[in-house]
């Protein structure tokens, strides 16, 4: 049974949290990802790098981080 979890990304000022299925695996070094699942990160990431936050939104909920003043 696949378990539905969420993974971040982060490229520069912004981060995206990707839902993502575990793919559990008793044999071997599980759980893992699909090769899709493994894909959607990589678009996520690189959508990011370059800025484009409609394309990253299609695919995961994008956040802007802002420095905390100490």
């Amino acid at each position: 049974m696949n378990r539905r979890v969420s993974r971040f990304v982060h490229a520069g000022r912004y981060a995206a949290e990707v839902s993502v299925d575990l793919i559990p695996d008793d044999d071997a070094w599980g759980p893992y990802l699909s090769m899709q699942d493994a894909l959607k990160l990589e678009r996520v990431e690189i959508a990011l790098q370059k800025g484009d936050l409609e394309a990253a939104s299609r695919e995961a909920k994008v956040f802007q981080l802002l420095p905390v003043s100490a």
